[in-house]
């Protein structure tokens, strides 16, 4: 299951890193494995909802667009949800990438901090044994042009690397991805924040780079 907020669900017309990294568990993965979720859609900049389906690439296929990702969602608003998505949908691991929204607007670090905790106690109160992988917030132009949100920033990737350390287990493993070496702002997003394709492909080979490493799951994600 894929949790996160914009850079997850994507607008209409892109193509998501969920879709970069189902294409790549086809091509790596023998599977079985299936992608789950309460959510189809992509946020749609026209009606302002996240009511549209037009990805980039028509032949994504319904069931693997499945995802709990919303446009202005962070760890404060899936918190509450994710024990009830991870039961229902039968989710075993979950990719992460959270947090940019959470101090932007809700939320200072630590108590962005708290939120992961919270979100890991209810998707384990459900599943047990889930495992996850978390993404760190990302470059982006508000860190880049406002020095004390950068600071923020640089401060919950720490608590979250904490978080990791603290909450990692063998029967219920938790990862934290790497940042994308290759990220640069004006290459990798559209807009700032926003990945462009390139950015779609490097945010999928964190997570899969993560998974291959440390759970042999798939292959490294090519170049």
């Amino acid at each position: 299951m894929c949790v996160g907020d914009s850079m997850t669900i994507g607008s209409s017309g892109d193509h998501t890193w969920r879709y970069r990294m189902w294409q790549h568990l086809n091509a790596t993965y023998p599977g079985p494995y299936r992608i789950v979720g309460p959510r189809r859609t992509l946020h749609d900049p026209a009606t302002g909802e996240a009511d549209s389906y037009a990805y980039a690439d028509p032949a994504f296929p319904e069931k693997a667009r499945n995802h709990l990702a919303g446009w202005g969602e962070g760890w404060l608003h899936m918190a509450p949800l994710i024990e009830d998505a991870v039961r229902e949908h039968r989710a075993d691991t979950l990719l992460v990438s959270l947090g940019l929204i959470d101090l932007g607007f809700y939320t200072d670090p630590e108590q962005t901090a708290q939120n992961v905790r919270l979100f890991v106690d209810r998707a384990r109160a459900a599943r047990p044994h889930v495992r996850a992988v978390l993404m760190p917030v990302i470059p982006n132009v508000r860190a880049l042009v406002d020095p004390d949100f950068g600071a923020q920033c640089t401060r919950f990737n720490e608590l979250l690397a904490k978080a990791v350390a603290d909450l990692s287990t063998p029967g219920s493993p938790l990862l934290l991805a790497s940042v994308p070496e290759r990220w640069d702002i004006d290459r990798s997003t559209y807009d700032g924040t926003h990945p462009s394709e390139l950015g779609e492909h490097l945010l999928a080979g964190a997570f899969a780079d993560a998974m291959h490493q440390a759970w042999d799951v798939g292959g490294p994600y090519p170049a």
